[in-house]
Protein backbone atom coordinates (compact mmCIF):
# COMPACT_ATOMS: atom_id res chain seq x y z
CA UNK A 1 0.00 0.00 0.00
CA UNK A 2 1.62 3.41 -0.59
CA UNK A 3 3.10 5.32 1.96
CA UNK A 4 1.32 8.31 3.46
CA UNK A 5 2.56 11.66 2.83
CA UNK A 6 3.60 14.28 4.91
CA UNK A 7 1.35 17.07 2.77
CA UNK A 8 -1.44 14.52 2.95
CA UNK A 9 -1.33 14.70 6.93
CA UNK A 10 -0.79 18.51 7.45
CA UNK A 11 -4.09 19.36 6.21
CA UNK A 12 -7.40 17.73 7.68
CA UNK A 13 -9.55 16.55 5.12
CA UNK A 14 -13.51 17.09 4.08
CA UNK A 15 -15.89 14.12 4.31
CA UNK A 16 -19.28 14.10 3.80
CA UNK A 17 -21.81 11.35 4.52
CA UNK A 18 -24.87 10.95 3.01
CA UNK A 19 -28.03 9.10 4.28
CA UNK A 20 -31.77 9.47 3.66
CA UNK A 21 -32.55 8.99 6.78
CA UNK A 22 -31.67 9.47 10.62
CA UNK A 23 -32.11 5.97 11.33
CA UNK A 24 -28.96 5.20 9.38
CA UNK A 25 -27.04 7.59 11.47
CA UNK A 26 -26.30 4.31 13.64
CA UNK A 27 -23.94 3.56 11.07
CA UNK A 28 -21.12 5.47 12.33
CA UNK A 29 -22.11 5.49 15.78
CA UNK A 30 -18.23 5.85 17.68
CA UNK A 31 -16.59 6.10 14.23
CA UNK A 32 -17.38 10.03 13.61
CA UNK A 33 -15.66 10.78 17.07
CA UNK A 34 -12.30 8.84 15.28
CA UNK A 35 -12.76 10.26 12.13
CA UNK A 36 -12.45 13.96 13.77
CA UNK A 37 -9.79 12.95 15.92
CA UNK A 38 -7.63 11.61 12.98
CA UNK A 39 -7.52 14.77 10.72
CA UNK A 40 -11.62 14.87 9.16
CA UNK A 41 -13.34 16.99 9.30
CA UNK A 42 -17.16 15.69 8.60
CA UNK A 43 -20.59 16.79 7.86
CA UNK A 44 -23.46 14.36 7.52
CA UNK A 45 -26.16 15.10 5.28
CA UNK A 46 -29.60 13.67 5.68
CA UNK A 47 -33.66 14.70 6.32
CA UNK A 48 -34.36 15.85 9.53
CA UNK A 49 -34.81 13.48 12.25
CA UNK A 50 -34.25 12.09 15.49
CA UNK A 51 -30.64 11.12 16.39
CA UNK A 52 -29.00 13.78 15.02
CA UNK A 53 -27.71 15.12 18.60
CA UNK A 54 -25.28 11.87 19.30
CA UNK A 55 -23.58 12.45 15.72
CA UNK A 56 -23.31 16.40 16.59
CA UNK A 57 -21.97 15.82 19.85
CA UNK A 58 -18.98 13.39 18.00
CA UNK A 59 -18.20 16.69 16.30
CA UNK A 60 -20.08 15.98 12.84
CA UNK A 61 -21.63 19.49 11.37
CA UNK A 62 -25.26 18.23 10.41
CA UNK A 63 -27.04 19.80 7.46
CA UNK A 64 -30.64 18.73 6.89
CA UNK A 65 -31.51 17.89 3.44
CA UNK A 66 -35.34 16.61 3.19
CA UNK A 67 -35.21 13.01 1.14
CA UNK A 68 -38.06 10.43 0.48
CA UNK A 69 -36.86 6.76 0.92
CA UNK A 70 -39.56 5.42 -1.47
CA UNK A 71 -40.42 6.07 -4.98
CA UNK A 72 -41.17 9.95 -4.75
CA UNK A 73 -42.67 12.49 -7.44
CA UNK A 74 -39.55 13.54 -9.63
CA UNK A 75 -40.33 17.00 -8.92
CA UNK A 76 -39.44 15.89 -4.61
CA UNK A 77 -36.40 14.29 -6.01
CA UNK A 78 -35.06 16.83 -8.12
CA UNK A 79 -35.58 19.41 -5.24
CA UNK A 80 -33.69 17.08 -3.09
CA UNK A 81 -30.64 16.32 -5.73
CA UNK A 82 -30.46 20.41 -6.17
CA UNK A 83 -30.21 20.80 -2.65
CA UNK A 84 -27.30 18.15 -1.75
CA UNK A 85 -26.02 19.69 -4.90
CA UNK A 86 -25.94 23.12 -3.14
CA UNK A 87 -24.39 21.65 0.08
CA UNK A 88 -21.61 19.53 -1.62
CA UNK A 89 -20.73 23.31 -3.64
CA UNK A 90 -20.50 24.89 -0.40
CA UNK A 91 -18.52 22.38 1.46
CA UNK A 92 -16.21 21.26 -1.27
CA UNK A 93 -15.64 18.02 0.31
CA UNK A 94 -12.23 15.75 -0.26
CA UNK A 95 -14.85 12.47 -0.18
CA UNK A 96 -18.37 11.49 -0.31
CA UNK A 97 -19.80 8.69 1.26
CA UNK A 98 -23.00 8.06 0.51
CA UNK A 99 -25.43 4.78 1.71
CA UNK A 100 -28.74 3.53 1.32
CA UNK A 101 -30.71 3.33 -2.05
CA UNK A 102 -32.22 6.74 -2.74
CA UNK A 103 -29.32 8.62 -0.90
CA UNK A 104 -26.64 6.40 -2.90
CA UNK A 105 -28.56 7.46 -6.14
CA UNK A 106 -29.61 11.61 -5.16
CA UNK A 107 -26.46 11.87 -3.26
CA UNK A 108 -24.08 9.96 -6.15
CA UNK A 109 -25.23 12.54 -9.12
CA UNK A 110 -25.07 15.38 -6.57
CA UNK A 111 -21.30 14.30 -6.11
CA UNK A 112 -20.71 13.65 -9.49
CA UNK A 113 -22.11 17.48 -10.57
CA UNK A 114 -20.49 19.13 -7.85
CA UNK A 115 -16.87 17.24 -9.03
CA UNK A 116 -16.16 15.69 -5.78
CA UNK A 117 -13.16 14.30 -6.62
CA UNK A 118 -13.20 10.55 -4.34
CA UNK A 119 -16.97 9.33 -4.05
CA UNK A 120 -17.55 5.96 -2.65
CA UNK A 121 -20.91 4.91 -1.83
CA UNK A 122 -21.38 1.73 0.42
CA UNK A 123 -23.31 -0.75 -0.35
CA UNK A 124 -25.84 -2.18 2.38
CA UNK A 125 -28.03 -4.34 1.15
CA UNK A 126 -30.10 -5.07 -2.21
CA UNK A 127 -33.55 -4.65 -1.66
CA UNK A 128 -34.50 -5.82 -5.35
CA UNK A 129 -34.28 -9.31 -3.74
CA UNK A 130 -37.31 -9.05 -1.95
CA UNK A 131 -39.31 -7.27 -4.59
CA UNK A 132 -40.31 -8.33 -7.99
CA UNK A 133 -41.95 -6.66 -10.85
CA UNK A 134 -41.22 -3.22 -11.95
CA UNK A 135 -40.14 -2.11 -8.37
CA UNK A 136 -37.37 -4.45 -8.78
CA UNK A 137 -36.05 -3.57 -11.98
CA UNK A 138 -36.16 0.24 -10.70
CA UNK A 139 -34.42 -0.87 -8.18
CA UNK A 140 -31.91 -2.26 -9.80
CA UNK A 141 -31.35 0.45 -12.04
CA UNK A 142 -31.23 2.99 -8.99
CA UNK A 143 -28.00 0.78 -7.69
CA UNK A 144 -26.59 0.72 -10.96
CA UNK A 145 -26.38 4.24 -11.53
CA UNK A 146 -25.21 5.10 -7.57
CA UNK A 147 -22.13 2.52 -8.27
CA UNK A 148 -21.51 4.17 -11.39
CA UNK A 149 -21.01 7.87 -9.85
CA UNK A 150 -18.84 6.26 -7.01
CA UNK A 151 -15.12 5.62 -7.79
CA UNK A 152 -15.30 2.97 -5.46
CA UNK A 153 -17.62 0.58 -3.64
CA UNK A 154 -17.71 -0.74 -0.25
CA UNK A 155 -20.06 -3.49 0.62
CA UNK A 156 -20.85 -4.88 3.75
CA UNK A 157 -20.38 -8.69 3.46
CA UNK A 158 -18.55 -10.64 0.75
CA UNK A 159 -22.13 -12.35 -0.32
CA UNK A 160 -23.44 -8.81 -1.08
CA UNK A 161 -20.16 -7.94 -3.19
CA UNK A 162 -20.35 -11.33 -5.10
CA UNK A 163 -24.04 -11.38 -5.51
CA UNK A 164 -24.34 -7.23 -6.62
CA UNK A 165 -21.48 -8.44 -9.60
CA UNK A 166 -23.72 -11.71 -10.59
CA UNK A 167 -26.16 -9.17 -11.20
CA UNK A 168 -23.98 -6.69 -13.37
CA UNK A 169 -24.79 -3.73 -10.97
CA UNK A 170 -21.36 -2.92 -10.23
CA UNK A 171 -17.87 -3.86 -11.74
CA UNK A 172 -15.90 -6.75 -9.95
CA UNK A 173 -12.50 -4.27 -9.68
CA UNK A 174 -14.63 -1.51 -8.23
CA UNK A 175 -16.27 -3.79 -5.58
CA UNK A 176 -14.48 -4.46 -2.12
CA UNK A 177 -15.35 -5.44 1.45
CA UNK A 178 -14.68 -3.72 4.31
CA UNK A 179 -12.20 -5.43 6.35
CA UNK A 180 -14.03 -8.84 7.19
CA UNK A 181 -17.87 -7.42 6.29
CA UNK A 182 -20.25 -4.75 8.75
CA UNK A 183 -19.99 -1.27 7.99
CA UNK A 184 -18.63 -0.43 11.84
CA UNK A 185 -18.03 -3.60 13.36
CA UNK A 186 -18.96 -4.20 16.90
CA UNK A 187 -18.23 -3.14 20.17
CA UNK A 188 -18.32 -6.97 21.18
CA UNK A 189 -16.96 -6.17 24.99
CA UNK A 190 -20.67 -4.34 25.31
CA UNK A 191 -22.42 -7.36 25.03
CA UNK A 192 -20.19 -10.21 26.41
CA UNK A 193 -21.59 -12.28 29.34
CA UNK A 194 -20.86 -11.00 33.03
CA UNK A 195 -21.66 -12.45 36.54
CA UNK A 196 -23.39 -8.81 36.56
CA UNK A 197 -25.31 -8.90 33.30
CA UNK A 198 -26.61 -12.61 33.69
CA UNK A 199 -27.90 -10.80 37.26
CA UNK A 200 -29.42 -8.09 35.43
CA UNK A 201 -30.97 -10.84 32.69
CA UNK A 202 -32.49 -12.86 35.46
CA UNK A 203 -34.50 -9.36 37.00
CA UNK A 204 -35.28 -8.81 33.07
CA UNK A 205 -36.95 -12.31 32.67
CA UNK A 206 -39.32 -11.47 35.68
CA UNK A 207 -39.94 -8.23 34.63
CA UNK A 208 -40.77 -9.55 31.55
CA UNK A 209 -43.07 -12.44 33.23
CA UNK A 210 -40.80 -15.02 31.42
CA UNK A 211 -40.02 -17.77 34.16
CA UNK A 212 -36.40 -18.60 35.41
CA UNK A 213 -36.65 -22.26 33.82
CA UNK A 214 -38.18 -20.97 30.61
CA UNK A 215 -36.73 -21.52 26.67
CA UNK A 216 -36.53 -18.40 24.79
CA UNK A 217 -36.52 -18.11 21.62
CA UNK A 218 -35.47 -14.21 20.84
CA UNK A 219 -35.24 -11.99 18.15
CA UNK A 220 -33.97 -8.16 16.95
CA UNK A 221 -35.49 -6.36 14.78
CA UNK A 222 -38.28 -4.91 12.51
CA UNK A 223 -41.22 -7.36 12.31
CA UNK A 224 -42.12 -7.91 8.87
CA UNK A 225 -42.20 -10.20 6.38
CA UNK A 226 -38.54 -9.46 4.63
CA UNK A 227 -37.29 -10.40 8.36
CA UNK A 228 -39.10 -13.98 8.50
CA UNK A 229 -41.84 -13.23 10.85
CA UNK A 230 -44.85 -15.28 10.14
CA UNK A 231 -42.05 -18.39 9.75
CA UNK A 232 -40.81 -17.42 12.90
CA UNK A 233 -44.29 -17.63 14.71
CA UNK A 234 -44.79 -20.56 12.92
CA UNK A 235 -41.94 -22.65 14.26
CA UNK A 236 -42.69 -21.20 17.71
CA UNK A 237 -46.11 -22.97 17.14
CA UNK A 238 -44.74 -25.71 16.38
CA UNK A 239 -42.30 -26.23 19.02
CA UNK A 240 -44.28 -25.29 21.61
CA UNK A 241 -46.11 -28.09 21.46
CA UNK A 242 -43.31 -30.41 22.56
CA UNK A 243 -41.73 -27.13 24.78
CA UNK A 244 -44.82 -26.31 26.77
CA UNK A 245 -42.41 -23.50 28.78
CA UNK A 246 -41.26 -22.22 25.62
CA UNK A 247 -41.42 -18.35 25.20
CA UNK A 248 -40.74 -16.15 22.07
CA UNK A 249 -38.98 -12.94 22.45
CA UNK A 250 -39.62 -10.21 19.81
CA UNK A 251 -37.36 -7.67 20.44
CA UNK A 252 -38.54 -4.52 18.33
CA UNK A 253 -42.30 -3.84 16.43
CA UNK A 254 -44.14 -3.89 13.43
CA UNK A 255 -42.78 -2.50 10.70
CA UNK A 256 -43.03 -2.49 7.00
CA UNK A 257 -44.85 -0.78 3.63
CA UNK A 258 -48.04 -2.18 2.73
CA UNK A 259 -46.60 -5.38 0.80
CA UNK A 260 -44.11 -6.12 3.53
CA UNK A 261 -46.70 -5.82 6.39
CA UNK A 262 -47.29 -9.03 8.85
CA UNK A 263 -50.47 -10.05 7.16
CA UNK A 264 -53.55 -9.20 9.24
CA UNK A 265 -54.52 -12.45 10.98
CA UNK A 266 -50.67 -13.23 11.43
CA UNK A 267 -50.47 -10.12 13.54
CA UNK A 268 -53.53 -10.86 15.68
CA UNK A 269 -52.23 -14.15 16.33
CA UNK A 270 -49.12 -13.11 17.50
CA UNK A 271 -50.66 -10.17 19.77
CA UNK A 272 -53.50 -12.35 21.21
CA UNK A 273 -50.74 -15.00 22.38
CA UNK A 274 -49.38 -15.19 25.88
CA UNK A 275 -46.61 -16.86 25.19
CA UNK A 276 -45.12 -14.27 22.56
CA UNK A 277 -43.48 -11.29 24.70
CA UNK A 278 -43.47 -8.18 22.10
CA UNK A 279 -41.18 -5.39 23.85
CA UNK A 280 -41.81 -2.50 21.33
CA UNK A 281 -38.90 -0.32 20.15
CA UNK A 282 -35.80 -0.84 22.38
CA UNK A 283 -33.20 2.06 22.37
CA UNK A 284 -30.28 -0.70 23.68
CA UNK A 285 -31.12 -4.45 23.24
CA UNK A 286 -28.05 -5.59 24.55
CA UNK A 287 -29.44 -6.69 28.04
CA UNK A 288 -32.12 -8.59 26.00
CA UNK A 289 -30.03 -11.14 24.14
CA UNK A 290 -29.17 -12.50 27.81
CA UNK A 291 -32.33 -13.84 28.12
CA UNK A 292 -32.21 -15.22 25.04
CA UNK A 293 -31.24 -19.25 24.85
CA UNK A 294 -31.37 -19.43 20.84
CA UNK A 295 -31.67 -16.16 18.64
CA UNK A 296 -33.48 -16.72 15.48
CA UNK A 297 -33.11 -14.28 12.50
CA UNK A 298 -34.90 -15.52 9.48
CA UNK A 299 -34.62 -12.96 7.55
CA UNK A 300 -35.08 -12.78 3.52
CA UNK A 301 -32.79 -10.27 2.98
CA UNK A 302 -30.15 -8.23 4.56
CA UNK A 303 -26.65 -6.15 3.91
CA UNK A 304 -25.14 -8.31 7.07
CA UNK A 305 -26.94 -8.97 9.86
CA UNK A 306 -25.93 -6.90 12.50
CA UNK A 307 -27.98 -8.44 15.36
CA UNK A 308 -26.75 -11.86 14.35
CA UNK A 309 -23.14 -10.81 15.54
CA UNK A 310 -23.95 -8.99 18.52
CA UNK A 311 -26.01 -12.63 20.07
CA UNK A 312 -22.97 -14.43 19.09
CA UNK A 313 -21.13 -11.52 20.79
CA UNK A 314 -23.15 -12.42 24.32
CA UNK A 315 -22.99 -16.49 23.66
CA UNK A 316 -25.59 -16.83 22.18
CA UNK A 317 -26.26 -19.84 19.13
CA UNK A 318 -27.81 -18.18 16.04
CA UNK A 319 -30.16 -20.07 13.67
CA UNK A 320 -30.06 -17.50 10.31
CA UNK A 321 -31.05 -18.05 6.76
CA UNK A 322 -28.88 -18.52 3.50
CA UNK A 323 -30.21 -15.05 2.41
CA UNK A 324 -27.20 -13.05 0.80
CA UNK A 325 -25.64 -10.69 3.68
CA UNK A 326 -26.84 -13.12 6.48
CA UNK A 327 -24.91 -16.35 5.55
CA UNK A 328 -21.56 -14.16 6.23
CA UNK A 329 -23.01 -13.85 9.78
CA UNK A 330 -22.75 -17.25 11.04
CA UNK A 331 -20.16 -20.10 10.97
CA UNK A 332 -22.82 -22.28 10.34
CA UNK A 333 -22.54 -25.87 12.34
CA UNK A 334 -19.97 -23.54 14.60
CA UNK A 335 -21.48 -20.98 16.32
CA UNK A 336 -25.30 -21.83 14.86
CA UNK A 337 -27.38 -22.76 11.77
CA UNK A 338 -27.78 -21.58 7.94
CA UNK A 339 -31.44 -22.78 7.09
CA UNK A 340 -32.94 -21.74 3.42
CA UNK A 341 -35.04 -19.17 3.32
CA UNK A 342 -38.57 -18.94 4.10
CA UNK A 343 -38.36 -23.12 4.97
CA UNK A 344 -40.73 -23.05 8.07
CA UNK A 345 -39.44 -27.02 8.63
CA UNK A 346 -35.53 -26.53 8.55
CA UNK A 347 -36.11 -23.56 10.74
CA UNK A 348 -37.87 -25.44 13.08
CA UNK A 349 -35.56 -28.64 13.44
CA UNK A 350 -32.65 -26.01 13.96
CA UNK A 351 -34.32 -24.36 16.86
CA UNK A 352 -35.16 -27.56 18.20
CA UNK A 353 -31.45 -29.33 17.78
CA UNK A 354 -30.38 -25.89 19.97
CA UNK A 355 -33.60 -26.26 22.76
CA UNK A 356 -32.56 -29.83 23.17
CA UNK A 357 -28.85 -29.42 23.85
CA UNK A 358 -27.61 -27.36 26.42
CA UNK A 359 -24.69 -28.68 26.17
CA UNK A 360 -24.24 -27.23 22.01
CA UNK A 361 -25.90 -24.41 23.01
CA UNK A 362 -22.98 -23.52 25.27
CA UNK A 363 -20.25 -24.28 23.17
CA UNK A 364 -21.72 -22.80 20.08
CA UNK A 365 -22.02 -19.63 22.06
CA UNK A 366 -18.84 -19.54 23.22
CA UNK A 367 -17.41 -20.06 19.65
CA UNK A 368 -19.76 -17.55 18.29
CA UNK A 369 -18.11 -15.03 20.75
CA UNK A 370 -14.47 -15.84 20.10
CA UNK A 371 -15.21 -15.62 16.50
CA UNK A 372 -17.13 -12.32 16.78
CA UNK A 373 -14.41 -10.27 19.10
CA UNK A 374 -11.61 -11.53 16.80
CA UNK A 375 -13.43 -11.24 12.96
CA UNK A 376 -15.37 -8.28 14.06
CA UNK A 377 -13.72 -5.84 16.24
CA UNK A 378 -14.97 -2.19 15.17
CA UNK A 379 -11.14 -1.10 15.61
CA UNK A 380 -10.95 -3.61 12.84
CA UNK A 381 -13.50 -2.28 10.57
CA UNK A 382 -12.47 1.89 11.41
CA UNK A 383 -8.94 1.04 10.67
CA UNK A 384 -9.74 -0.47 7.24
CA UNK A 385 -12.23 2.34 6.58
CA UNK A 386 -9.50 4.65 7.34
CA UNK A 387 -6.62 3.37 5.46
CA UNK A 388 -9.39 3.55 2.17
CA UNK A 389 -9.80 7.59 3.02
CA UNK A 390 -6.53 8.42 3.71
CA UNK A 391 -5.38 6.40 0.34
CA UNK A 392 -8.16 8.24 -0.97
CA UNK A 393 -6.85 12.05 -0.26
CA UNK A 394 -3.00 10.46 -0.83
CA UNK A 395 -3.71 9.61 -4.67
CA UNK A 396 -5.42 11.22 -7.40
CA UNK A 397 -7.92 8.90 -8.62
CA UNK A 398 -8.94 9.84 -11.70
CA UNK A 399 -13.15 10.86 -11.80
CA UNK A 400 -14.56 7.82 -14.09
CA UNK A 401 -17.84 10.27 -15.26
CA UNK A 402 -17.08 14.02 -15.25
Amino acid sequence: MPMITNAADSRRSRLVYIVTSTKSLFFFRGFIAELCANRFDVSVISSPGPGQDSIRAEGASIIDVPMRRDIASPLVDLMSLWRLWRALRRIRPDITNVGTTKAGLLGGLAAVLARVPHRVYTLHGLRMETVQGWKSKLLWFTEWVACRCAHQVHCVSQSVRDRAVELRIVDSNKATVIANGTCNGIEHERFAPTPERREDAVQLRTRLNIQANALVIGFVGRLNKAKGTPELYEAFLRLRTRYPSLRLLFVGDYDGTDTDAVPDDVRDRIDADALVIRTGWITDPAPYYHVMDVFAFPTHREGFGLVSIEAQAAEVPVVATTATGVRDSVLDGVSGFLTPVGDVRALTEAIEHLLHDAELRRQMGKAGHSWVARTFDRQIVWADIKNRYRQAVTQQLLPLHE
